[in-house]
């Protein structure tokens, strides 16, 4: 009763907050005289208390789970993308927030390998999607695997189980959406057990040094192992899918060697409505609710960024409304891995301004998952699998172009420089030059810094960029959303999801008590 009048009046004082204060305006600033005023700020901490002290936990069991992966997304990458999606719509970039910036609940995950201080996109498919941490570049596998070791990944002791087959098992359904390949290394820890992340075709296993026949490609295993249960599958990648005799829709040849038409085999292997898509058209005019089965490729590889001219190619947004669309249909729920794989691509680039909006792009997607589905039954968790080394650096004006040069100029050469910078990457000598045997900084006025395809400044030379090993953000909104906050192991990740829907292997929400569902 306590708790009641507690709760009573906290709702009380929130309602007078806005009687005084009126409607928030504070994350649609447009002049910076705004900012000025203490008032404004005394205001704006006030609402944020307000809005914390009615935040009540949600301990309803999670009928689904949506896991959106935005792939290399720093917590520079987040604040830059944040800015630059203000920036475009025509507001202070710094006082706007990112769809899952407005989740109730955060905490850091710490992302190295087993056997790696910084991770890649493998061994962090492991830790976040079956809860164990492994060994750098490989899949699905723990730690006693070893890179490119076939037999032991073929080891049914040595196998891990992803959270997509936790909810298989618990008679939910499972997908995955992504614009990379859907045999690249986060997609393929949905499905995928092996020794080496770019086993994605036999062709792939062969040029490096494996038998084929021996270690079963990524591609075959969406078929022939726990893949074939995925009522969902979009993204790239038909030239992994195809024998190279035989080209898909786009002209592209396809490169297995074993003549295995893979994605015919998927279609035939369904029962009841199985639909293959290769455009956006034909996925927006597909009926989900007549669909039982649906696999989408849409580019021969990755897809294009979001910045780059493409044909008839779906949004991440588009494809995650498609994903949800047939996956409701199962009244158990579902468990849904979206990624947005091309933040990382970018980085990689040193192309900030596409990282930049591929984040924009990825959080318009959880946009759209929210206003699909009821955050009583369905917990959305966003996070990364590791970071990037750009910084955000400078004193830059409040509201300088966060893609173009600072505001100011080095105190040392006295030249511009931009407001992103990365620690290493390729193309070194784009901005560096021998003047009488001295190096000095190409003078960035005379390059495109804010261009799509541009790259941006960096310091030791690479071929490409390198992933950072900084902690990434979780966000987490409805049910059991407050367990995601803190610090910890990111192979904590997935026991924090199945406790929440009741799945998996471990100590779940139903084991505690009689599970609690949201009835309206």
């Amino acid at each position: 009763m306590r708790a009641f009048w507690l709760t009573l009046s906290i709702q009380v004082a929130f309602s007078y907050c806005q009687y005084i204060y009126g409607p928030d305006p504070t994350w649609n600033i447009r002049s910076t005289n705004d900012l000025k005023s203490k008032d404004f700020w005394f205001h704006d901490a006030q609402r944020t208390l307000y809005d914390k002290l009615t935040t009540l936990p949600n301990q309803y069991l999670a009928k689904n789970i949506i896991f959106f992966l935005g792939d290399g997304m720093s917590v520079p990458t987040v604040t830059a993308g944040r800015i630059y999606d203000g920036q475009q719509k025509g507001i202070i970039g710094e006082r706007n927030r990112l769809e899952f910036e407005k989740f109730d609940y955060v905490g850091l995950s710490k992302t190295y390998c087993v056997d790696k201080q910084v991770s890649d996109s493998a061994c962090t498919a492991s830790a976040y999607l079956s809860g164990v941490k492994a060994n750098y570049h490989t899949i699905g596998v723990s730690a006693d695997v070893q890179l490119n070791n076939c037999a032991g990944a073929k080891l049914p002791q040595n196998r891990l189980s992803s959270i997509a087959a936790w909810a298989l098992r618990g008679r939910k359904s499972a997908g995955l959406v992504t614009t990379t390949r859907v045999t690249h290394a986060s997609p393929a820890g949905v499905y995928a057990h092996t020794s080496n992340r770019d086993f994605e075709s036999d062709l792939d296993v062969r040029d490096l040094g494996q038998n084929p026949s021996n270690c079963p490609d990524i591609a075959q295993q969406l078929l022939d192992e726990m893949g074939q249960g995925l009522r969902v599958v979009l993204g790239g990648g038909t030239k992994k899918f195809l024998p190279n005799t035989m080209k898909d829709v786009y002209g592209n040849v396809g490169e297995r060697l074993d003549g295995r038409n893979l994605i015919n085999e998927w279609q035939q292997s369904k029962t009841g409505n199985a639909r293959v898509v290769f455009n956006r058209t034909d996925l927006l005019s597909n009926n989900p609710y007549d669909t039982d089965y649906l696999l989408g490729l849409f580019n021969a590889s990755h897809l294009a960024y979001n910045l780059d001219d493409s044909i008839d190619t779906p949004s991440l947004e588009e494809m995650t409304e498609a994903a949800i669309g047939v996956l409701s249909g199962n009244p158990a729920g579902y468990f849904l891995f979206v990624e947005g794989g091309r933040i990382d691509h970018a980085h990689h680039e040193t192309k900030a301004k596409k990282a930049v909006d591929e984040t924009v792009q990825f959080s318009n997607a959880v946009k759209k998952a929210r206003q699909l589905t009821n955050p009583w039954e369905t917990l959305i968790v966003v996070s990364a699998d590791h970071g990037h080394t750009m910084t955000i650096n400078g004193y830059p004006d409040i509201n300088n172009s966060i893609t173009g040069l600072n505001s100011e100029l080095s105190d040392v050469d006295n030249l511009p420089y931009a407001t992103l910078s990365y620690a290493n990457g390729p193309d070194y000598q784009r901005f560096y030059k021998s003047v009488n045997g001295t190096v000095e900084r190409v003078d960035l006025r005379t390059l495109n810094i804010g261009d799509r395809n541009e790259r941006y400044p960096h310091g030791v030379p690479m071929s490409e960029e390198t992933h950072g090993g900084g902690d990434v953000a979780v966000y987490a909104n409805g049910p059991w959303a407050h367990l995601f906050s803190g610090v910890y192991e990111q192979s904590t990740l997935p026991h924090l999801m199945g406790f929440a829907a009741c799945i998996g292997p471990g100590i779940t929400y139903c084991d505690l008590r009689p599970k609690k569902t949201y009835n309206p």
